[in-house]
């Protein structure tokens, strides 16, 4: 049996990365590839939050469990036989979707957390910067400008994988939307918000297309292929969180090449 991962453990290894006491970071998570937390995953949370201190905080994507695709039409309507099951999204209430792990939905639920307005989009900060980070957070493209990812951006914030495949790390869809690129995909699809005073308030959000790639002539896994350009071109901090793989990068810095490498394959066109 592994040994038992312990908060001073984690703390270690996260000040060893660079992570320092004021940084804002977004963490995406693999749980079980740290090992056997004593406290679980809150221990992790715990040390994030001793390492970045009082000054910093803590992001994660949350998303929401919306309509599955089956549920809706081709032009992402929910088809009337079900839109009656499917439960609003409410920031306060709603779960944070379960493909991205266990750790938005611990962080989300942690004393003090909040949790963005914006449904596919959604992010949950714990700290000093988590109301400015999170609100407002556009209903429609809610991965672009004025959202939490450029703030993440704007004041030089950072993004750790921690046992996390690189795939999977969400400021990259910020990239997408920044990338002076043609045909970016547009889909639409029709959301269930609570109203504070009681029922359900429908309405038609409209995003680029985040569940694919953006345009033809991508990977579905393409992001990873960007990371490991950034990485092996010197970019970021490789070590361990536990017994977990870790990456750390700056986000302005890994936005940029992202935006770089797209528009190096496809061409500019005006924004």
């Amino acid at each position: 049996m592994a040994p038992p991962v312990t908060l001073g453990h984690l703390v270690a290894d996260l000040s060893a990365s660079g992570l320092a006491p004021g940084d804002i970071v977004m963490v995406h998570a693999g749980l079980r590839s740290i090992g056997p937390m004593i406290g679980g995953p809150d221990t992790l949370i715990a040390a994030l939050r001793q390492v970045v201190g009082d000054a910093g905080t803590v992001m994660a994507y949350a998303d929401w469990e919306g309509a599955p695709e089956w549920a809706c039409d081709e032009e992402g309507h929910i088809l009337p036989q079900w839109r009656a099951h499917v439960l609003p999204f409410d920031p306060a209430r709603s779960r944070a979707i379960r493909d991205n792990g266990a750790f938005p939905e611990f962080l989300r639920t942690t004393p003090g957390a909040l949790r963005s307005a914006s449904p596919g989009p959604s992010m949950t900060a714990l700290g000093a910067k988590a109301r400015w980070l999170i609100d407002p957070h556009p209903i429609d493209y809610g991965y672009g400008s004025g959202t939490p990812l450029a703030r993440l951006v704007e004041a030089r914030g950072k993004v750790m994988m921690i046992g996390a495949p690189w795939e999977t790390m969400t400021l990259l869809h910020h990239a997408e939307h920044l990338a002076s690129i043609p045909g970016k995909r547009i889909v639409r699809w029709d959301v269930p918000f609570a109203n504070p005073d009681g029922g359900t308030i429908w309405r038609r959000v409209e995003e680029f297309d985040t569940g694919n790639p953006v345009v033809d002539g991508l990977d579905d896994d393409y992001f990873e292929e960007v990371v490991r350009d950034f990485v092996a071109a010197g970019g970021g901090w490789q070590g361990q969180i536990g017994a977990a793989a870790a990456l750390l990068v700056d986000a302005p810095a890994i936005l940029g090449f992202a935006v770089g490498w797209l528009e190096s394959r496809f061409g500019r066109t005006t924004r």
